[in-house]
């Protein structure tokens, strides 16, 4: 669902809970372009988690194969 900004400025926050209960997400779009996501903090708490297990399996990946170094100077360096 997309909302543009000068709906929640006239409606305020409540416009959130209205919209949450039909939509996952609702995305505002400021000057006609999507800017923000809303979604409810259940929600977000999920995806965060399913971002940091996806961080950690890439990194254990990396540690498994050897991919990585303890040289602090090429870490700073990119390499």
């Amino acid at each position: 669902m997309i909302i543009q900004a000068n709906s929640v400025k006239q409606r305020g926050v409540s416009i959130f809970d209205e919209f949450l209960a039909k939509w996952d997400e609702i995305i505002i779009a400021v000057r006609g372009k999507k800017k923000y996501v809303v979604m409810d903090i259940k929600r977000y708490e999920e995806l965060r988690a399913s971002e940091l297990d996806l961080a950690y399996k890439l990194v254990m990946e990396d540690y498994e194969n050897g991919d990585y170094h303890t040289d602090i100077e090429k870490h700073l360096q990119g390499i």
